[in-house]
């Protein structure tokens, strides 16, 4: 009886869900920064299912008269924020067997219902680059998510089908994390001949997959590792690279260019060092800030102004938190942080949102507001960038996925680790009762 109940709870839900995503939603009077337009005061974001249909200053877009119209005046929207690299859901990546994992997959080993979903909904972050460690060489396959909320990982998933899409990217790494003892590489050198083998290995499995032209009796034996790294050499994978000194940054460089593979160059400590190297190699870089730095010798270079060097320098930039490095409730500090060190405002906001689109490539999606695009966007309290703002609402999709206004959700903003935990257990046992 009592599954019964849920089984009709839950269909009463979708059916209420359904009529909204037909439903018109206008979000009217505030000031919405669209990222790739200009700003606009007073403005007016209409969504329908889960897309932006109209945006523009009051007056010049057309509300229909059943629209569920929202009062955000003296509000501030902005585009969600994408965090292109982070690692919440509590997965993991690649074992001690190997250096190399090119055919794991973080979203096999993602707890969709984890609490640190909500975290990033609550710093304002809607769509997130899911990482294995950086232990490894090539630690596996990242995954993008649309932090919708959800108890089933299909439904955040930007590919359709995880067998057959490409759901996310590589993620690889060098400099000291996978320096140890055999099998992994014992000096900087011979990682990079590890990383360079492993890619005319994979040159060569695709030579034969060419050559086989789909003929089932000519096709290589079936290499999950090759499948992969295949898919790396065809630009449908990107490779998201952990790096950090200024001759890290540049083997990275050296072998893309061998290789000729999409690549993102993700913490770059040290970038401001080889900025114009950087910029002539026209590769982005996804780098962090951190107001209290310490750990690694590689980051004892690490400054304020990397960001607005790096944009100097013609370099595409954005930021992450690498989220359990950074809290992902502070993510909008980073950015202000490069604006303190001399980040332009226009750069620093794109730098959490459209930047961080294309590097993900899902720039046709996300990112900025305009017709066409997800309905993903925050309500702040005030300017992006003061201390003073706070996230009021996450919209993911045109649905509300974070309310600061609501007390669980409150909680989650502002309670620290103890009471984050035991939050996270009294909304399951909630649902059990």
């Amino acid at each position: 009886m009592k599954h019964l109940l849920y089984i009709t709870l839950a269909c009463i839900i979708l059916i209420g869900e359904c009529k909204a995503q037909q439903k018109v939603t206008a979000w009217k009077g505030a000031r919405i920064y669209t990222v790739e337009g200009l700003v606009i005061e007073n403005g007016v974001l209409l969504a329908k299912g889960g897309v932006i249909t109209q945006i523009g200053a009051e007056g010049s877009v057309s509300i229909p008269e059943d629209a569920e119209i929202i009062d955000v005046r003296g509000k501030v929207i902005i585009p969600g924020l994408i965090d292109t690299h982070s690692h919440i859901g509590n997965g993991d990546g690649g074992d001690a067997s190997s250096p190399t994992h090119p055919d794991v997959r973080i979203l096999d080993s993602i707890d969709p219902r984890s609490d640190t979903f909500m975290r990033a909904r609550s710093g304002g972050i809607t769509t997130v680059n899911v990482m294995p460690g950086s232990g490894h060489l090539l630690s596996g396959q990242t995954v993008y998510l649309k932090l919708t909320r959800t108890g089933k990982l299909q439904d955040m998933l930007y590919c359709d089908d995880p067998l057959t899409g490409i759901c996310g990217g590589i993620k690889m790494a060098n400099g000291t994390n996978s320096l140890r003892s055999a099998p992994f590489p014992g000096t900087r050198g011979k990682s990079a001949a590890i990383v360079r083998q492993m890619f005319v290995k994979a040159q060569e499995y695709k030579k034969k997959l060419d050559a086989a032209n789909g003929t089932p009796d000519k096709m290589p034996k079936r290499d999950l590792e090759m499948e992969s790294l295949v898919q790396v050499l065809e630009g449908k994978k990107i490779v998201h690279h952990h790096t950090h000194r200024n001759d890290d940054i540049l083997s990275v460089i050296r072998l893309q260019k061998e290789f000729g593979f999409r690549v993102v160059l993700h913490h770059v400590t040290e970038g401001w060092v080889v900025a114009d190297e950087i910029a002539k190699a026209g590769i982005p870089c996804s780098i962090i800030m951190i107001d209290a730095p310490g750990g690694k010798m590689e980051t004892v270079k690490l400054a304020f102004e990397n960001g607005a060097l790096l944009e100097k320098a013609g370099v595409d930039v954005a930021y992450h938190t690498d989220d359990y490095i950074t809290d992902s409730r502070h993510f909008l500090r980073s950015a202000a942080l490069g604006v303190r060190g001399g980040m332009s405002f226009d750069k620093a906001l794109e730098s959490l949102t459209l930047a961080g689109a294309r590097m993900l490539g899902l720039e046709n999606r996300i990112g900025s507001l305009k017709s066409g695009k997800d309905a993903d966007f925050v309500i702040l309290s005030g300017e992006p960038f003061s201390v003073y703002t706070k996230v009021e609402q996450t919209i993911v999709s045109g649905g509300v996925v974070f309310d600061r206004s609501k007390p669980q959700d409150y909680n989650y903003a502002t309670g620290g680790y103890r009471v984050y935990k035991d939050l996270f257990y009294d909304h399951v046992h909630e649902e059990e009762r």
